[in-house]
C-alpha cells in the first residue's frame, strides 16, 4: 500500500511534465515546468479571439510600420493590415486550406495555404500558420521547439523551424496572461507585434 501511494502521485507528476513539454519541446529557463504546463493547457483552451495593436515589419529591401486586426473564429481567420510598407490596406482571410489575400490597388488572389499566398504576393516568408500558436504564447505543435520559459513560467524566448521568437511582455486579460509585445525573426524578416487590445474566448463560448 505504501508503495502505491509513492507511485500514484509521481505517475501524475510525470504525465502532467509530458503533458506540458510533450516530446517535440526543449525546455529551459527558471520557471517551473508545472506551471508551465498549466498555463499552456489553459492558454490553449482559447480558440477564438479579438486583437487590435501595431505591426512593424523590417525586410531586405523595405520596412515600414501599420496597425493591426485578427479576428480568430476557430480555424477561420481575418487578419487586416493597414499601411505597413506603404502597401496600404491588405487583408487575409480563409481557413488553412482555402485562403484569399486583398491588397488595396492591386485586387484578390487565392491559394492553398496562407504562407505561400503571403510569399507570392507580398513576397515575405511568413510562418502565418505557426503565427496562429506564437501569438498566444504556445509553440506550434507539429514540429520541434526550443523554449526558455520566464520567472512566472510563461514564454520567454521560443525557436522553431528557423524562427527566433521574444515575448517582451504580457497582459492580464480575462484571467488569461497573454502575449502584448512579439518580436520574430528569421528568413531575412523580422516583424514586431505590439497588441494593444485583446478579446480572447474560450471553446464552447
Amino acid at each position: 500500500m505504501l508503495l502505491r501511494n509513492l507511485l500514484v502521485p509521481c505517475l501524475i507528476l510525470l504525465l502532467a511534465g509530458c503533458a506540458g513539454f510533450g516530446p517535440r519541446e526543449s525546455v529551459e529557463g527558471s520557471g517551473n515546468p508545472q506551471d508551465w504546463a498549466m498555463h499552456k493547457e489553459q492558454v490553449s483552451e482559447i480558440d477564438g479571439w479579438q486583437i487590435s495593436g501595431k505591426i512593424g515589419i523590417r525586410a531586405p529591401q523595405e520596412s515600414g510600420s501599420g496597425t493591426l486586426f485578427w479576428l480568430q473564429r476557430q480555424e477561420y481567420f481575418d487578419i487586416r493590415l493597414s499601411g505597413p510598407l506603404g502597401r496600404g490596406a491588405t487583408r487575409l482571410t480563409g481557413r488553412p486550406d482555402a485562403v484569399a489575400l486583398e491588397v488595396a490597388g492591386q485586387g484578390r488572389f487565392e491559394a492553398d495555404s496562407p504562407e505561400a499566398l503571403v510569399q507570392s504576393q507580398l513576397g515575405w516568408q511568413l510562418p502565418v500558420s505557426h503565427l496562429l500558436w506564437w501569438v498566444r504564447g504556445l509553440p506550434a505543435p507539429d514540429s520541434r521547439s526550443r523554449l526558455s520559459l520566464d520567472g512566472q513560467s510563461r514564454l520567454a524566448m521560443l525557436q522553431q523551424d528557423g524562427w527566433d521568437v521574444e515575448y517582451l511582455g504580457y497582459s492580464e486579460e480575462n484571467g488569461f496572461a497573454l502575449p502584448a509585445r512579439i518580436k520574430l525573426s528569421g528568413r531575412d524578416l523580422q516583424v514586431t507585434l505590439v497588441i494593444k487590445d485583446w478579446q480572447p474566448r474560450q471553446l464552447g463560448q
